[in-house]
C-alpha cells in the first residue's frame, strides 16, 4: 500500500514569521509519522513561511515566473533549508527519509502543465526509504521558473505512483462549514464553493479551495485533517473530511 502525506506549510513552518520553523509542531508529526512504522510512505510538505515569504518577495507564483536565476536560486534555497530540517528530524526519528527536490526534476510546458518523472521516487520506495518532496520554483517553458504547490505536488505523486491514500495534513481539522463544523465529505465542489475561502497568512498557491479542487480531480479518496488526526490517518483510519469524485 502506497501513502502519499502532505505536511502542510502551516503545520512545519510558523507561517506568520519568516524562514521560521514550527519546532513543537513539527516534532509532533514526526513522532506520529514515526509511531506507524512506515510501509511506502512519500511525504510532502509546504513552504511556510520559507517558500511562500521568499515566492512573494520577488513576485513569483504557479502562474507569475520570473528568469531570474537569483530569485529562483534564493526560492529554492529556502525550501531546501526547510526541507534539510524535515528530513533530517525524520532521520534523527529512525525514519530512512531522503529527499527529492522538485526544481532538479519537474517542469512545465508553455500551457502549465507540470510533469514530475518518478523513476527515482519509485524506487526509492522499493528499497524502503522515504522519499520527501517540497513546495519548490520549477522551470516553465515561455516562463522561466514559476511556483509548484505541495497540493499539486500530491495529486502528481499519487496519481504517478497510483496511491491508495491520500492525506493532506493541515492547521485545521478538516474542511469546516459555516459553522466552523468539519464537513465529513465532499463529492462535488459546488456543494462547498460558498464557504470555502483562502488563506490568512501569505500563500501563493491558493488556500483550501485549491486543496479541495485539486483533490476532486484526482478521482482517489483523500483526507483533509487537522494534526491531532494525524496518527489515526497513518493507521488507515478515516480523518477530518474525506474527499472523493
Amino acid at each position: 500500500m502506497t501513502t502519499v502525506l502532505k505536511l502542510g506549510g502551516s503545520v512545519v513552518t510558523d507561517k506568520s514569521t519568516p524562514e521560521t520553523v514550527d519546532d513543537d509542531s513539527l516534532d509532533a508529526a514526526v513522532a506520529a509519522v514515526a509511531d506507524s512504522d512506515p510501509s511506502r510512505l512519500v511525504i510532502v510538505h509546504g513552504g511556510g513561511s520559507f517558500g511562500h515569504h521568499n515566492a512573494e518577495k520577488h513576485g513569483v507564483s504557479d502562474s507569475q515566473g520570473t528568469h531570474d536565476a537569483e530569485a529562483v536560486f534564493e526560492i529554492h534555497d529556502a525550501m531546501r533549508r526547510l526541507n534539510d530540517a524535515v528530513v533530517t528530524r525524520l532521520q534523527d526519528a529512525g525514519i530512512a527519509a531522503l529527499p527529492v527536490h522538485p526544481l532538479s526534476l519537474g517542469a512545465r510546458d508553455a500551457e502549465a502543465a507540470f510533469s514530475l518523472p518518478l523513476d527515482s521516487t519509485a524506487t526509492m520506495l522499493d528499497e524502503g526509504f522515504v522519499p520527501v518532496l517540497h513546495g519548490d520554483v520549477t522551470a516553465h517553458a515561455a516562463s522561466g521558473a514559476t511556483v509548484v504547490s505541495g497540493d499539486e505536488l500530491v495529486t502528481t505523486l499519487a496519481r504517478g505512483l497510483d496511491a491508495d491514500r491520500v492525506g493532506l495534513c493541515s492547521t485545521v481539522p478538516g474542511v469546516l462549514d459555516a459553522d466552523n463544523e468539519v464537513i465529513p465529505e465532499i463529492t462535488a465542489f459546488e456543494d462547498v464553493a460558498s464557504v470555502l475561502g483562502g488563506s490568512d497568512a501569505t500563500d501563493v498557491t491558493g488556500g483550501m479551495a485549491a486543496k479541495v479542487r485539486a483533490l476532486l480531480e484526482l478521482g482517489a479518496p483523500a483526507h483533509i485533517f487537522g494534526p491531532d488526526a494525524l496518527p489515526r490517518f497513518l493507521a488507515g483510519g478515516d480523518a477530518g473530511t474525506v474527499i472523493r469524485d
